[in-house]
């Protein structure tokens, strides 16, 4: 593993001054600091943060960074890694995403520099391949989403067999025309979901539907529209099927609004208060505790081994949790018998 004095050698400067242009010291010549960080990525140099941070007698840290801190889905899996941090003494840092793939690696690389423990990051862009050179200095854990041109540890939720079973269950309570809500398919945790639904309504011999497919949406007052979109079609949807928590909330009262309780949802992640709601809304359940909690034993257990380097890729299931959403539709067909 290359160290701070084979940079400084190649370069040929001081080891301090390594360091110094790591840590975006002003008082480094420009001239200096090209050098040196052209060294940095010859020799592909990260510092060992770990070592540092127990060597000065602090807490080691765990960097999070994930789409929107704000989603009901990270706020929860961000808790839970909070929780278990806290239990072997070390802290956590946070950090939004947001929706712009070309900021995520500026973003990430500014986190590491906060001498973090170990990362677990739910990516957005199409590449991860710029932390292959952080591996080797700390343990790299994804959640919700694989990565993308890089091996490492990842914990993501059955997707697609979520969205075909929320779907199946539309269809055995008679729904024919069920629309879908979502965000972009760049997202792949999207992209999966529609694969289920589309692969759900073929099973059950239906059509799909292409205007019944609203994607695109940023934040719930999209979904929201979209909502009000497909209610205004001339064959409208009868079910909806939101496919992510995040857009629930904006659909809910987007039914609501138009007093249209007789149209059916199910949300693909559960969220706050969705079980107390009139109607109250029929989800699959991510169980976000449970990943945020086996992220941080990954992490911890990277930690305790850190000579181990066999990549472990989980796919975790989900389940679904039936409200009063989900009514029959009377009258309009029989409901079918779906395995």
């Amino acid at each position: 593993m290359t160290t701070m004095q084979d940079v400084a050698t190649r370069a040929g400067v001081s080891a301090k001054t390594v360091s110094r242009v790591f840590n975006d010291d002003p008082h480094v010549t420009e001239d200096t600091r090209q050098r040196v960080q052209s060294t940095m990525r010859e020799l592909k140099y990260v510092p060992n943060m770990l070592a540092r941070t127990f060597r000065e007698g602090k807490s080691a840290v765990i960097g999070i960074a994930v789409p929107d801190v704000a989603d009901p889905f990270f706020a929860a899996i961000t808790k839970e890694i909070e929780l278990a941090a806290r239990e072997h003494d070390m802290a956590i840092v946070v950090t939004s995403l947001g929706d712009n793939p070309s900021l995520e690696q500026n973003i990430i690389e500014t986190t590491v520099r906060r001498q973090i423990g170990g990362l677990i990051i739910a990516p957005i862009a199409a590449d991860q391949s710029y932390l292959a050179r952080w591996q080797d200095s700390f343990p790299i854990v994804f959640i919700d989403r694989t990565p993308i041109k890089l091996n490492a540890d990842y914990f993501v939720e059955d997707d697609f067999g979520g969205a075909f079973e929320a779907t199946q269950h539309l269809i055995a309570h008679g729904h024919r025309r069920i629309a879908i809500v979502g965000d972009s398919t760049d997202v792949p945790t999207t992209r999966l979901r529609l694969e289920g639904y589309r692969a759900a309504l073929d099973d059950a011999g239906l059509r799909n539907d292409e205007e019944l497919v609203v994607l695109g949406s940023r934040n719930a007052d999209g979904a929201a529209q979209a909502c009000k979109t497909l209610l205004a079609l001339p064959d409208a949807p009868t079910a909806i099927f939101s496919s992510n928590a995040r857009f629930s909330i904006g659909v809910f009262p987007a039914l609501q609004a138009l007093n249209r309780t007789d149209i059916a949802l199910i949300s693909y992640g559960d969220f706050p208060m969705a079980d107390v709601l009139q109607p109250s809304v029929s989800v699959i359940d991510q169980d976000p505790r449970r990943v945020g909690r086996v992220a941080a034993e990954r992490i911890l257990a990277r930690l305790a081994t850190p000579a181990k380097r066999f990549r472990r890729k989980n796919v975790l299931p989900v389940r679904l949790i039936e409200r009063q959403s989900c009514q029959s539709v009377p009258a309009l067909s029989a409901p079918v018998d779906v395995p």
